[in-house]
């Protein structure tokens, strides 16, 4: 049995990178921290957060976080079960930017108890975080399976190639193409992000894009107003411009569809089956959603 003030004081440590941030979350002083900190390496035999900028879980540290973050879930399941009043849980979750800009917020708001740290990621890429323990669960591109996890289909997200006018007049006055597409400059989240090249590949261009990177949803929508690039945006985002044409889809013919899923790990399931239902139900009934 560990101490729960300690496991509080690992996870904090290790999702806030250092003592002192972790000390103001749990309103305690930093060498409180330390201590706990020290009291639970003592316990377990070994080495449990690496001392440094940002501070981070090793192994067994982020193994015990994820049992703590579990055990505050199903503490917290139970006191609402017998109609106690305890401190309301954080829900750790991860999400793409798309999702969150386009459909999920309605479905959080409509989750009561719970507190939402959101780690936003990339569809191709949080189900490792949900693997490594890092978040109780996961909006993901991956079907699965995934040991001791559970999956949901939400559906297909659309994205849509879109520019401006004066962009295609610049970049593509001979029409999107393979050369063109390896010319023009093109929009990029992050380094996961693959959405681009998936789309230009059905083209026939498979050399790197030239791109700027925008970790934006909203500013990749803006960015392909002004013209700075071309983009793959969601189309619950840029339907009202297309429409106006203000945005020009490269490719009406040829939209890029991702399905999404939502995993999260069996032990918890009865504890955010709240926030499962209603992202079924959001994924059902938003437009974001095919």
């Amino acid at each position: 049995m560990f101490d729960p003030a300690q496991l509080a004081a690992l996870a904090a440590v290790h999702r806030r990178g250092s003592f002192d941030l972790a000390a103001a979350d749990l309103h305690v002083t930093p060498s409180a921290i330390s201590q706990r900190i020290k009291a639970l390496e003592e316990a377990t035999g070994t080495l449990l957060i690496r001392r440094e900028r940002p501070c981070t879980a090793t192994e067994t540290g982020r193994r015990l976080v994820r049992h703590h973050d579990e055990t505050a879930l199903l503490n917290a399941a139970l006191a609402q079960d017998l109609r106690q009043v305890t401190q309301t849980p954080t829900l750790r979750i991860a999400v793409n930017a798309d999702s969150l800009a386009t459909w999920v917020i309605p479905a959080l708001a409509a989750t009561q108890g719970f507190l939402f740290d959101i780690v936003i990621d990339d569809q191709d890429t949080s189900q490792a975080l949900l693997r490594a323990g890092e978040v109780a669960a996961a909006i993901t591109s991956h079907p699965g399976p995934l040991q001791g996890c559970d999956t949901l289909p939400l559906g297909t997200l659309r994205y849509r190639a879109t520019a401006s006018p004066a962009f295609m007049a610049r970049w593509f006055a001979d029409g999107v193409t393979a050369q063109t597409l390896s010319q023009a400059p093109a929009l990029r989240f992050n380094d996961s992000d693959r959405l681009q090249s998936l789309w230009a590949g059905r083209l026939g261009q498979t050399s790197a894009l030239p791109s700027h990177r925008l970790a934006s949803s909203h500013g990749f929508v803006d960015a392909c107003l002004a013209g700075l690039g071309w983009g793959m945006n969601p189309e619950p985002l840029i339907a009202a411009h297309l429409t106006s044409g203000a945005l020009i889809d490269l490719a009406p013919q040829n939209p890029l569809d991702t399905p999404l899923y939502w995993q999260w790990g069996r032990l918890t399931a009865a504890a955010i089956a709240p926030l499962t239902r209603a992202l079924q139900q959001a994924a059902r009934t938003l437009y974001a959603i095919k």
